[in-house]
């Protein structure tokens, strides 16, 4: 496998983390939580609102959306990105959100503190050359989702393209690769996260709701990837699922994310790590 060494550890595995932002620490198991899409104010504050009583940091939630079909709601854009700085805000959370073009990547690091680049845009080498100039010297960090059929050799030489930029505080996002599996959205491929983590310094973290696209599954997996040494994850959570403009399947209730600190730490506690 052909990974220079800024992102491959000599030793063969990896050594210490390299989000300054604080996104990922040594020995904990970090969680990022929200709604698939901002889609209104008082939306997206009620589930922001979950994410901080359920004892997380980091929330999640898009205002640019790639959608397979282009009628299918796409998020509320400047609009969406104003509601998600304000409200995380409120809570003292910080914000998780993806950047799709390179001329709002400045605008989106206005709002967020991670920039979030989605499985689509994974082999898009000039948003990941851009993300990485931007966000070098800065304590922004970026979350490098992995690509729908991506081997995980593509996914690192992408992962290659931010940090030879100056981009540092890099994070993997496995999130479920295409297979011929129909049970499921995608197939969460836990085997690439130990993979990774052995030919690289950079953090792996897993997102089990695109992986499952059902919200009984969510759980399940997301112990299997404290287990497969993955340093957190990325869940989809909505204060009502069953109105949500996108994703709503997959997402999980206010009252599921409240007890997932408590039914992950015994888990963590045996792999040496902290839930936060």
């Amino acid at each position: 496998m052909d990974v220079s060494a800024s992102t491959t550890a000599a030793s063969g595995v990896k050594t210490d983390v390299k989000t300054g932002n604080g996104m990922i620490r040594p020995n904990s198991f970090r969680v990022v939580a929200g709604p698939c899409t901002v889609e209104s104010y008082e939306q997206f504050y009620a589930s922001a609102e979950a994410v901080k009583k359920a004892g997380f940091e980091y929330v999640r939630g898009g205002a640019f959306k790639p959608r397979t079909s282009p009628y299918s709601f796409q998020g509320l854009g400047e609009e969406g990105l104003k509601i998600l700085s304000e409200v995380a805000g409120e809570f003292g959370l910080k914000v998780v959100s993806e950047v799709m073009d390179p001329y709002d990547i400045e605008l989106v690091m206005e709002h967020a503190d991670v920039l979030q680049i989605g499985a689509r845009n994974m082999a898009n080498f000039s948003l990941l050359k851009r993300v990485g100039a931007a966000i070098a010297g800065t304590r922004h960090g970026a979350v490098l989702k992995r690509g729908l059929s991506s081997t995980v050799e593509e996914w690192l030489q992408a992962a290659e393209y931010i940090t030879s930029s100056g981009g540092d505080n890099v994070v993997l996002c496995e999130r479920g690769i295409r297979t011929f599996e129909s049970s499921t959205r995608f197939t969460l491929d836990l085997s690439a996260v130990i993979v990774a983590k052995r030919l690289t310094d950079l953090p792996v973290i897993v997102d089990p709701s695109h992986a499952a696209g059902r919200r009984d599954l969510v759980v399940p997996l997301s112990k299997a990837s404290v287990a497969a040494e993955a340093d957190g994850l990325m869940v989809e959570s909505h204060h009502d699922p069953q109105e949500a403009l996108c994703d709503g399947e997959q997402a999980l209730p206010a009252e599921a994310l409240h007890g997932l600190k408590g039914i992950l730490r015994p888990f963590a506690s045996a792999m040496g790590r902290e839930v936060i």
